[in-house]
């Protein structure tokens, strides 16, 4: 019998609004939280699996970056598309407070609040992407243009 997953928020959001998706549980190692190692565990494409990384601009404040889980985010890149002179990598303690996800379980579905949304361009070569589903051991497998709508994402060059 198969082992019954949980709903995270973000697969209620996603089923509120008749986006299909799939749920698609992972080992977790809490002493390798890095996207490669979901990649490895999940036997995809590094490149379709996403991490998302919440910024700080110095103009618009918080937003998101969805990339690659193999990439860096370039934060000019990602300062400049954001419309910002300047932008970093929150500090881990914010991450919590700031969107109610933990490290290794950041989606870019669900947060606290809305945030403006990017996503690397490289995602649309992809029928479907993987993203984190809002808990470490848990990915939303998903059509790339299905979250771009759901969250408004900007597709863009991040890296």
């Amino acid at each position: 019998m198969a082992t019954k997953i949980n709903k995270t928020n973000a697969a209620r959001l996603l089923d509120k609004a008749a986006i299909p998706y799939e749920l698609i549980p992972y080992e977790v190692d809490e002493n390798d939280l890095a996207a490669t190692h979901v990649a490895e565990q999940l036997h995809e494409d590094i490149r379709c699996v996403f991490k998302t990384l919440v910024l700080h601009g110095d103009k618009t404040g918080y937003f998101i970056c969805v990339i690659p889980g193999d990439q860096e985010v370039d934060l000019k890149l990602a300062a400049k598309v954001s419309g910002n002179k300047k932008a970093d990598l929150i500090p881990m303690k914010e991450l919590l407070p700031v969107t109610g996800y933990i490290r290794g379980g950041c989606s870019p579905i669900g947060m606290k609040k809305s945030f403006p949304t990017f996503i690397h361009e490289t995602c649309l070569q992809f029928p479907h992407i993987f993203i984190s589903a809002g808990i470490r051991g848990l990915q939303i497998k998903i059509a790339p243009d299905a979250l771009i709508r759901y969250t408004s994402a900007q597709p863009c060059q991040l890296f």
